[in-house]
């Protein structure tokens, strides 16, 4: 069903689709880009290790089920339905994984998800990418909100969030993870922050 909008809404359909996905420089010598086939290994990899599972419920099992997401990423780009991108070094070397989903054109926000391979963590991977997906998000594409989630019990995501967005609360019993119902932090940053 089609509903009128009686405000026009803050985005234009087609802000996305009518370009290719970008690649996106971010500090440190680090790269958001499309990703890849040959891909597919080091992003399963990131399931196989046990804090990504911790916090991670959607899990593909086999390289042929991470090349049906990688499909359904670029049909995310081409639908604007979601923005997926392979955190990479100059070399290629794939470090992480950065994500605008939830994409609501009308509203003008996005949800930010993200992880970062065990091998890169503690060196602001995460910090440096999530940087440039907002630059990109709120200067360039002309998001006006972006949000970011996560269990309270993640403390280190917790850390990654307070440093680009402001804490807006608490919750609660909001997400079910492999132990259960957690609390979840809602972080947001907004154009002109």
């Amino acid at each position: 069903m089609n509903r009128a909008l009686s405000t026009p809404p803050a985005m234009a359909t087609g802000c996305l689709a009518d370009a290719p996905q970008p690649v996106l420089p971010a500090t440190g010598g680090l790269l958001l880009r499309p990703w890849e086939r040959e891909d597919a290994a080091a992003y399963l990899s990131a399931y196989q290790d046990e804090e990504t599972r911790r916090w991670h419920t959607h899990r593909p099992s086999t390289e042929v089920q991470v090349q049906e997401w990688f499909a359904g990423y670029r049909q995310d780009w081409e639908r604007e339905k979601g923005c997926h991108w392979a955190v990479a070094r100059d070399s290629g070397e794939v470090l992480g994984r950065m994500a605008l989903r939830g994409l609501d054109f009308d509203d003008g926000v996005a949800n930010v998800a993200y992880w970062v391979l065990p091998a890169a963590r503690g060196a602001g991977v995460a910090s440096s990418a999530l940087a440039a997906v907002s630059a990109w998000a709120l200067d360039d594409i002309g998001f006006h909100r972006l949000e970011l989630d996560h269990s309270t019990r993640n403390h280190v995501s917790c850390g990654v969030a307070t440093k680009a967005d402001r804490l807006e609360g608490t919750k609660r019993d909001a997400a079910v993870h492999d132990d259960g119902r957690h609390d979840m932090h809602l972080h947001a940053r907004v154009r002109g922050d």
